[in-house]
């Protein structure tokens, strides 16, 4: 065979050799490149929350060369559900148990990729300044959904009113101590914050949603959740479905939110309302 048909042959070979390793990056090899372009779900909220997320989209894309894109919704019911069918690749609106709940009842493998913010549930009070001035046989509202109902029952017992058994369904029943033998008192939630203008209530637990649409200035709260242990659960995050928790284009797009940028923005537009986490030292 002459020297001309070799190389042809040896050409041929190469050619084909590196097609086949393109394809085996395209298809699976160890080589495997992720899609550079992620959508993340999250709730239609305000201007603020609207430039948090905008600053987190250039930074995903000038320090990581992904084009992040939001999909707001309006109904919380939604984001799990798309993420789960795969209509966006990650969701960011919740705590950790309104997604155990959301696990259980519709059969999903949601996860958490990384914390972003929380916001401290407070207790409010037009009577007093200080947490233990309550009298004896006082009413303090709590709101009476289950998560927000257990939340706020031990919210007064980190700030020492009461005890309570160890449940995460925390109800007045499960209540062991009450010193000051307090009326607790649950309530819709979006009454807490009117109701302090009632006379027969001393105090309230109340969301800061709720708080600010009443007006409330939460600096004027006389007590805030602490960072712990018991209070990690409320803590925000980015979620992705499990088979995609070592995605490391969603890992990227966390470390774009978790930057010093955004945390001087919470502390700009929210003030004390909202805190970031991520950094918290468990």
């Amino acid at each position: 065979m002459s020297k001309k048909k070799n190389y042809i042959i040896a050409g041929v070979a190469v050619a084909v050799v590196v097609i086949a390793g393109a394809a085996y990056l395209s298809f699976g090899g160890q080589g495997k490149t992720e899609s550079k372009t992620v959508t993340i779900g999250v709730m239609a909220g305000s201007k603020a929350e609207d430039e948090i997320w905008a600053s987190t989209i250039k930074t995903a894309k000038d320090k990581y060369g992904i084009t992040l894109k939001t999909k707001k919704f309006t109904d919380y019911s939604q984001p799990n559900k798309a993420l789960a069918d795969g209509d966006i690749d990650l969701n960011a609106f919740q705590n950790y148990p309104f997604l155990k709940n959301w696990n259980k009842t519709y059969k999903t493998n949601i996860v958490s990729i990384g914390d972003t913010w929380t916001t401290p549930l407070r207790i409010y009070s037009t009577s007093y300044k200080k947490i233990s001035e309550f009298k004896s046989g006082d009413q303090i509202l709590v709101a009476n959904d289950v998560t927000n109902e257990n939340r706020g029952i031990h919210l007064l017992a980190e700030a020492g009113l009461i005890k309570i058994k160890d449940t995460d369904t925390a109800t007045p029943k499960d209540i062991t101590s009450n010193p000051k033998n307090l009326t607790i008192t649950p309530v819709d939630a979006s009454q807490t914050a009117k109701s302090l203008d009632d006379s027969k209530v001393a105090g309230a637990v109340v969301n800061t949603n709720y708080a600010v649409s009443a007006n409330l200035d939460v600096n004027s709260a006389i007590y805030v959740e602490g960072l712990n242990k018991e209070t990690e659960q409320y803590f925000n995050f980015i979620a992705a479905n499990k088979k995609d928790k070592d995605n490391e284009t969603y890992k990227k797009v966390v470390k774009s939110l978790q930057t010093d940028k955004t945390k001087k923005l919470v502390k700009k537009y929210y003030g004390s309302a909202e805190v970031t986490v991520w950094d918290y030292n468990k």
